[in-house]
């Protein structure tokens, strides 16, 4: 039905809404997307998973990374990076310590794992895009999208 395919292609949509977001947020603090350090929190399909099959946050990476962005991530569940088909890169998950978090012009929330210290992001980050609204109290670091 057509409803069917308008909820496809909201959902297909969804990374290029979530990238303009970020690229948003760093404007507004005067930092181009293009050699921007951004941090991807959960690469899996959903949370607390490993799976990356369908993963929307693969293709967050590649368009990050296609607009000049440098692109790491962390994620408990995913270690090193799967070779794919279609997407490749050659990282592993970052730890989230006090200096890595710092170390990123934004960060950016995909997968909301349980095993993430949100306390200890939201201390550490200059700039959070919260896409899985994990996020509640207002914050002039943090970004709904």
């Amino acid at each position: 039905t057509r409803f069917i395919e308008l909820a496809g292609e909201v959902n297909s949509n969804m990374p290029d809404w979530v990238v303009a977001k970020v690229a948003a947020a760093l404007n507004t603090r005067k930092k181009a997307i293009n050699g921007s350090r951004v941090l991807v929190l959960g690469i899996a399909y959903k949370k607390n998973v490993d799976d990356m099959r369908e993963s929307p946050s693969v293709f967050l990476m590649e368009k990050l990374r296609d607009l000049g962005a440098e692109v790491s991530y962390s994620d408990p569940h995913v270690p090193v990076f799967p070779k794919m088909r279609e997407h490749h890169f050659e990282l592993s998950s970052v730890a989230l310590t006090t200096e890595s978090i710092a170390g990123y012009d934004c960060v950016l929330l995909a997968t909301d794992h349980d095993k993430f210290d949100y306390e200890l992001i939201k201390a550490q980050a200059k700039l959070i895009v919260d896409s899985r609204g994990k996020y509640l109290q207002p914050a002039d670091h943090i970004v709904k999208a």
